[in-house]
């Protein structure tokens, strides 16, 4: 896709779909976190060097098209400013009279956000009007929010279709290659890794994933599931009864395609998902009936090293237990650790992975951790986003 390495910004009205969906400290309203932000920020140093004018839009929260006070940008216009060293004023709107008076009275390098998009209801629903009502903010439209990427929203579909020059972020272009890399033409063997706590939400992913893969490890309660569909009793576990039949269609399709799969042979279990329950460990041939699953065992994290330890390409997607809730956290940051040591090419992707490698402090080692956990879900399902849909139907037209 084109970049910013390909457009010349010098002194036009750069529109840059951002995501500062960031979390809020609930004291005192400051940005807690701010990874997503520093996503984007060679983005932005990129335009502000090359003296365009950086014209940023986000939403934060679900507003559901309504004003929300407490939902305004203006603790990340705030965050933003100390960021890059200099003022980021937060326009009162992202559309009117008053938001244009503001990009055109913006000097050459100068940054200015956007109040919340989702104020707006016309957002999400993609509404024509309202997207090129954006787009007349806009000489050249870059996105740099891959998160929002599977949402076909004004901001991020509409708007390509009002203005001429479209570019994709360093940070969305990156999201892009990674997944290339790692999914579509991986070095080999490649495993992935699949988690998280429901079968329904995963099925197009494993349909997916399962004629392109060597090794699938699937963990999380979603394993419970696959359990049951073999004869084992899960006790008190979250199981999808409903899907016991799509389970073992799955596992038959693996090895109708010769893909070895992996699922856990020992589990920690408790009579209630709460911290400092009486948890032990068993084999997954003799779950109490009184008890759930909440974790995999020792057994299991062996088996699975030993597995990965041969791969040169290693996916994850989805927590192998109920990690954040205390003693079930050690399947899942002993992977975590695992991928962080590994010299694999070890890519990330959702939120709970990306939550699990950073508390484990694996963040910084593992290859990639996607910001998008949605898209990025999307993508391993094998659908197209409709923002780089988008993209590529703006570049077909210059």
């Amino acid at each position: 896709m084109k970049t910013l390495d390909h457009v010349d910004v010098t002194g036009k009205r750069v529109f840059v779909r951002v995501d500062f969906n960031v979390p809020l400290d609930k004291k005192d309203g400051r940005v807690a976190d701010d990874a997503r932000m520093k996503a984007v920020l060679p983005t932005l140093r990129k335009i502000m060097d090359q003296g365009g004018k950086a014209v940023l839009a986000s939403h934060l929260g679900r507003p559901k098209g309504k004003v929300v006070p407490e939902m305004s940008l203006a603790p990340v216009a705030r965050h933003l400013s100390d960021m890059l060293g200099r003022d980021v004023p937060l326009a009162p709107d992202c559309i009117g009279p008053q938001v244009h008076a503001m990009v055109q009275a913006l000097p050459a390098g100068g940054v200015l956000l956007l109040e919340n998009l989702r104020f707006h209801p016309e957002e999400e629903k993609n509404d024509p009007g309202f997207s090129k009502e954006l787009a007349s903010l806009a000489d050249v439209y870059v996105n740099d929010a891959f998160a929002v990427s599977h949402r076909a929203h004004a901001s991020v579909h509409g708007i390509t279709q009002h203005v001429a020059v479209c570019a994709a972020g360093y940070q969305l272009a990156k999201e892009v290659a990674y997944f290339k890399k790692s999914v579509e033409a991986p070095e080999r063997p490649l495993a992935v890794v699949i988690g998280g706590a429901k079968v329904s939400t995963k099925i197009g992913v494993l349909q997916n994933l399962i004629p392109r893969v060597d090794l699938l490890v699937i963990g999380g309660a979603m394993a419970n599931t696959f359990l049951k569909a073999q004869g084992f009793r899960v006790g008190k576990s979250l199981v999808e009864d409903d899907l016991l039949a799509t389970a073992n269609e799955l596992l038959q399709l693996a090895k109708d395609r010769g893909v070895r799969v992996l699922l856990p042979i020992d589990v920690v279990v408790a009579p209630a998902l709460e911290s400092g329950s009486q948890a032990k460990t068993v084999g997954v041939d003799a779950v109490p009936e009184d008890a759930g699953i909440f974790d995999v065992g020792d057994r299991t994290l062996h088996a699975v090293k030993e597995a990965l330890q041969g791969c040169a390409t290693i996916v994850w997607n989805g927590p192998l237990g109920a990690f954040e809730t205390p003693p079930f956290e050690k399947g899942t940051f002993a992977l975590a650790a695992f991928l962080g040591d590994s010299k694999a090419l070890t890519v990330i992707g959702g939120g709970d992975s990306a939550s699990a490698v950073k508390k484990a402090g694996a963040a910084q080692k593992v290859s990639y951790v996607s910001t998008g956990g949605g898209a990025f879900l999307e993508m391993m399902e094998g659908k197209m986003l409709p923002g780089i849909e988008a993209l590529k139907a703006c570049m077909g037209k210059e």
